[in-house]
């Protein structure tokens, strides 16, 4: 009988899953993540070599032409990408940005829209069809810059945090400028006034919503799941809460990526955030390199070979427009000139958001279909640019600042470097904390006990919840820039795994690990531990020191028998 595979989208599955694990690897030799995504896109898509899966048969294996689904899916690399952003933030610290926020990103839509609807009207756009380019054309593309931010590790420098103000901003007007499309178009409502006013309390009661039930039940249910002691049921969970919460905000016709945001800052008031961001990453990875692939299988290349000239001149103006009333923006909220300068140019392009919005436009007839497809590729063009834009900006930034000083990265978190990573904060790992306190050494303690982390922090103590065991955790608590690890896990087998991990991923970093006997020290040390103590004998040997030391044995002699009963004779 013959076999059937009923597994939907199975062939679009692997012909990604074989682009990101084989062709993304190749390029990112030569380019940023982001460009490859977008040019392995642009040949599997349906405008690449999908133009000849009809001739030639078997280039229809490795092709995908279903743009809508993998859009659908691809969506979720976004939601990913902001429930991950709002863990690095909270409420307090998004409080204190609410200047830029409120401010400084309103201004940057209201008045880019305004210029750029004058333009469309007059060149011959009717006055409904000028307003909805300017709206969505006037937003920037979430997802590719801050990304681009993330990886230059720029997040939380002072015009990072500008660009992701003006950014989260632009999510907030999702809401009325969907609206605005639905009245200006074929769903318009009788009273303009009053359904503005009910979608705005609609939305303002969801965020309400989902703070308080947020606050209330989160924390709860997480220390819940995690006493379980199942990683499966808590990677579950956090998925829920951040698709879960993104799909809340968009039947409600908010941004999903503002739902995943809110979850992501309501998991950050918790102790778990650190662990959360970790198990996140693989997914949020690829969810968003999907996103970055399916931008570039949308540009029909046929088009801008046709009609280049108008594309390209738009996609270039739109750019330069958009930065110089950025750049003037910036200024008039007190930004430094080079800072000006680098969020103005790294938020030139249209964004994501300006596909929906033009693709609604289209259905609902108040964008003729020609004009739509227009819109749509310049949108996609300037999106492909974000990585040219992104460097200019660090370039442009440099030149105004003459030592790019300003450039520097502020982690939104505290500054470490130097630091001791305790890996388990068991018996053994609280005592060596109580030593380097009292030494004034700075630290940071790991365990995946929630209770005992959430009690040492409210001693003051900067214990994080979270497996120790896992080399993405420590790098999390700045691995790189650490001065020595300590790894006190109980279990055997991943205490050598991690020792040899972190020796492989940080040379130079001193590792001094726990281990059960003479023989687990070995290992350990062959597996570049640069000390390795055996805790079953360390008593009778502390002892046995003392021993000597009052029978006359000199201290060197002493240290030097101790050692030999330690490790043997290759001490």
């Amino acid at each position: 009988m013959e076999s059937q595979i009923h597994l939907p989208y199975l062939r679009e599955v692997l012909v990604f899953l074989l682009a990101a694990g084989l062709a993304i690897p190749l390029l990112q030799r030569f380019v940023s993540p982001v460009i490859a995504y977008f040019l392995v896109g642009s040949l599997i898509g349906p405008y690449g070599l999908g133009l000849l899966a009809d001739t030639f048969e078997p280039i229809s294996w490795i092709v995908i032409t279903d743009l809508e689904g993998v859009a659908t899916l691809a969506e979720l690399g976004v939601i990913f990408l902001l429930f991950v952003i709002g863990l690095e933030l909270s409420f307090q610290r998004l409080w204190s940005m609410r200047r830029l926020v409120f401010g400084l990103g309103s201004a940057q839509i209201l008045v880019t829209g305004t210029v750029v609807a004058g333009i469309a009207f007059a060149w011959g756009n009717s006055a409904a069809t000028a307003v909805i380019l300017g709206a969505c054309l006037a937003l920037s593309s979430t997802a590719i810059v801050t990304q681009l931010l993330i990886e230059g590790g720029r997040l939380g420098s002072p015009a990072g945090r500008a660009t992701f103000s003006i950014l989260l901003m632009q999510d907030l007007a999702v809401v009325p400028i969907l609206f605005a499309v639905s009245v200006l178009g074929t769903l318009a409502v009788d009273n303009v006034a009053m359904g503005f006013g009910l979608a705005l309390l609609e939305a303002a009661a969801t965020i309400a919503v989902i703070y308080v039930v947020g606050r209330i039940a989160l924390r709860p249910i997480l220390r819940l799941v995690v006493s379980a002691d199942s990683r499966e049921a808590f990677v579950a969970i956090i998925l829920l809460l951040a698709v879960g919460t993104a799909a809340l905000t968009g039947f409600v016709g908010l941004s999903m990526a503002l739902g995943a945001f809110l979850a992501g800052l309501l998991v950050a008031e918790t102790e778990f955030r650190h662990q959360v961001k970790i198990d996140i990453e693989p997914f949020k990875g690829l969810m968003l390199g999907l996103f970055f692939l399916s931008v570039g299988m949308g540009i029909d290349w046929r088009l801008v070979i046709e009609n280049p000239f108008w594309i390209l001149a738009s996609a270039i103006g739109l750019i330069a427009l958009k930065t110089g009333i950025n750049f003037v923006l910036c200024l008039a909220w007190k930004l430094s000139r080079q800072r000006a300068a680098e969020v103005a140019i790294v938020l030139g392009q249209a964004g994501e958001f300006g596909f929906l919005v033009v693709g609604l436009s289209v259905t609902v007839g108040l964008l003729p279909a020609d004009t739509g497809q227009f819109m749509l590729i310049v949108v996609g063009l300037t999106m492909l640019a974000t990585p040219a834009l992104d460097w200019l900006s660090r370039h442009a930034a440099k030149r105004l600042d003459g030592t790019g000083e300003d450039m520097a990265a502020q982690p939104v978190e505290e500054d470490l470097a130097g630091h001791v990573i305790i890996a388990g904060y068991g018996r053994v790992g609280e005592t060596i904390a109580g030593v380097l306190d009292r030494q004034d050494i700075r630290y940071i303690a790991i365990d995946k006990d929630p209770a005992l982390a959430r009690a040492a922090a409210a001693e003051g103590r900067p214990v994080r919840m979270g497996d120790a065991s896992r080399v993405e955790t420590l790098r999390d608590a700045g691995l790189d820039s650490a001065s020595a690890i300590v790894v006190t896990i109980a279990d055997e087998d991943a205490t050598e795994a991690l020792v040899a991990e972190i020796r492989r991923l940080s040379p130079q970093t001193a590792v001094f690990a726990r281990a059960r006997d003479r023989q687990h020290a070995g290992r350990l040390l062959k597996n570049g531990a640069s000390v390795a103590v055996p805790e079953t004998i360390e008593g009778s040997l502390r002892l046995a020191h003392t021993i000597l030391l009052e029978f006359g044995t000199d201290e060197d002699a002493a240290s030097r028998q101790i050692e030999l009963e330690r490790f043997g004779e290759d001490a």
